[in-house]
């Protein structure tokens, strides 16, 4: 099979460069806010389900030292830059589908896990042109299958950190209710004014604490996109620039 083309792209201020598909899926800031909002700590491990080519993991592992961090990803191409990326970092990519894992890999339990599924329903809107860029943005899984899988591979108390569209946040938090507690939604708001277009959740295994809606956290400065000039807030230049955590430890204490 011939490579494609790819680009060496920045992220966290230029602390990590990571190989991407010129023409396929490209990460851009979500897999960055998924890292800053999981928390880990030194030692701990960590799996991410449907890593691409690994920048949440890569950026978490930037921010936090230590960690042992397991990649799961189901298309070859995307698994092979990961492992390309990781030269450095003690990340494990395993190419398989969150469906059927390993055995050796469901034997294995983990501190944390963190997923960015696919935003899109299997028959919403047009097919992309690129295979690649299709499978990572169609699900095909239902999300209740990726917060089981979750579920069953966290140790007790174990985190689970996800990113995902905001119309889809009803069906997270129902399936969130078998297992999890401590459940915590953080709006992330494009502009004043704007709706909100994505969240982050995190949530507990075994935990009873009661759910939590934290105030939106504004991602750009201004009320309209001005060009090519960058505007984002300066919280949000902590986290995409500065590996910052999310704004979550006011209501979990734990970051």
């Amino acid at each position: 099979m011939t490579e494609r083309p790819t680009t060496r792209d920045a992220f966290l201020g230029g602390r990590l460069h990571v190989l991407q598909p010129r023409d396929g899926y490209r990460a851009a800031t979500d897999p960055v806010f998924l890292a800053a909002a999981c928390p880990a700590r030194p030692g701990q491990s960590v799996l991410e389900l449907g890593c691409g080519v690994g920048v949440a993991s890569l950026c978490l592992a930037a921010r936090v030292p230590g960690l042992r961090i397991t990649g799961v990803e189901r298309q070859a191409e995307y698994a092979d830059l990961a492992r390309r990326n990781a030269v450095a970092v003690d990340l494990t990519i395993v190419e398989a589908d969150l469906s059927a894992l390993p055995a050796d890999l469901r034997q294995k339990s983990f501190d944390h896990v963190i997923a960015n599924p696919p935003y899109f329903a299997s028959d919403d809107g047009t097919a992309a042109r690129d295979a690649g860029r299709e499978a990572a943005n169609r699900l095909e899984t239902p999300l209740v299958d990726w917060i089981t899988v979750a579920r069953a591979r966290l140790v007790p108390k174990g985190w689970l950190t996800l990113i995902q569209t905001t119309e889809r946040l009803p069906e997270c938090l129902a399936a969130l209710q078998d297992g999890f507690g401590a459940i915590t939604v953080l709006p992330m708001q494009p502009r004043v004014g704007r709706a909100v277009t994505r969240v982050v959740i995190r949530a507990r295994k075994s935990a009873r604490a009661p759910f939590r809606l934290l105030p939106p956290f504004l991602i750009h400065e201004s009320v309209a996109h001005p060009g090519d000039a960058p505007d984002f807030t300066a919280k949000a230049e902590a986290v995409l620039r500065h590996a910052a955590p999310l704004p979550f430890e006011d209501a979990t204490g734990c970051i």
